[in-house]
């Protein structure tokens, strides 16, 4: 078999119909890289770190010949690791393509081409590797986009309508989903965040795989949601977006929030209240932390929702450039997205 060369488009077009194989080092691949990419280290860290210091300090061919000391033992193991990720999904080992990057797309990505090539493996390598599809996410980042925003105050479940959207076909992209964060200081409890850079990764990708001719609906958020920040002509996109106001009673928002916390630990819920204890108040706090002590967390949210309504309402009130309709509904279940859509209250 032949080893094809993609550039970054072919590459991302086809890779669904296979495996993404990530070949870069450990660390490399724990920081950010493609959403559903498999690692398979050519390197560890530390013989990375050894192989680039003998390129620089010595030469190109005596780090080749240090890389294939490391390499040779660890050719089986990682034709076994491939066959096994092959066979955990049901797919056709000899069928089956598989798509291999490193960082430039250079020896790493070659090297490892090469071994799975010789074994039988239909395989293609990323022209540029990683270093090009960084670049490619870059540039989705930077693009204008057709958004509206989905707004409301904290319950009003803009979440959940927004993964109704594509029912009701229409585009929706859940950056909350992508952050792994539900955008308040109470956000964290639900998991651990992707870096930045996947974050970026996580959001270009989704914005590939839609029609950006076409109305773009995300959730009203602040710059960052929690630990990531959305790229700044994205976030410019959004504030200067159309803002679906969604107007859900109080009470029903706060049942929606007990329910939406249900799984959350009071202890968790306590650590998020002590997080924005100086704005909240020395006394409103006193009293979350007590009715969370007494398990009462339907006034314990009461107390919070109203904290997240006035600022909220504060932020909203900032939208100067962008406007702003109001849609009001009884209940969450009398959301209707053809009415919002179509901007028709």
């Amino acid at each position: 078999m032949a080893i094809t060369r993609l550039n970054i488009t072919e590459f991302l077009r086809k890779s669904p119909d296979g495996l993404i194989i990530d070949v870069r080092s450990p660390s490399e691949y724990k920081h950010a890289h493609m959403p559903n990419a498999l690692s398979l280290p050519l390197f560890s860290d530390e013989e990375r770190k050894v192989v680039g210091t003998n390129y620089k300090q010595q030469s190109r061919e005596d780090a080749i010949k240090i890389g294939l000391d490391f390499f040779g033992p660890k050719m089986r193991s990682m034709v076994e690791q491939v066959e096994m990720w092959m066979q955990e999904r049901n797919l056709d080992i000899k069928q089956t393509p598989l798509f291999v990057h490193c960082w430039r797309g250079g020896m790493r990505s070659a090297g490892v081409a090469w071994l799975l090539d010789l074994y039988g493996f239909k395989v293609f390598t990323l022209h540029g590797g990683y270093k090009a599809f960084r670049t490619y996410i870059n540039e989705l980042l930077n693009a204008n986009y057709k958004l509206k925003v989905l707004g409301g105050r904290t319950g009003a479940g803009k979440t959940m309508f927004l993964k109704s959207a594509k029912e009701n076909k229409l585009q929706a992209i859940d950056l909350e989903g992508l952050a792994n964060h539900k955008g308040s200081s109470f956000g964290k409890t639900n998991g651990v965040q992707p870096t930045q850079e996947a974050f970026e990764n996580a959001l270009g990708i989704a914005l590939s795989e839609i029609d950006t001719s076409k109305e773009i609906w995300v959730e009203d958020e602040s710059a960052r949601i929690g630990d990531v920040q959305i790229p700044n002509k994205f976030w410019a996109n959004m504030r200067a977006a159309m803002v679906a106001y969604v107007d859900i009673p109080f009470e029903e928002r706060l049942n929606y929030l007990i329910k939406d916390y249900k799984i959350v630990l009071n202890e968790d819920l306590t650590a998020s209240t002590l997080r924005i204890a100086k704005r909240l108040g020395g006394l409103e706090t006193k009293n979350v932390l007590q009715y969370l002590a007494e398990d009462n967390r339907k006034e314990a949210f009461r107390i919070l929702l109203r904290y997240y309504d006035k600022w909220y309402d504060i932020g909203i009130s900032k939208r100067e450039q962008s406007p702003i309709q109001k849609f009001t509904f009884e209940s969450h279940d009398k959301f209707d997205w053809k009415i919002v859509a179509n901007g028709k209250n």
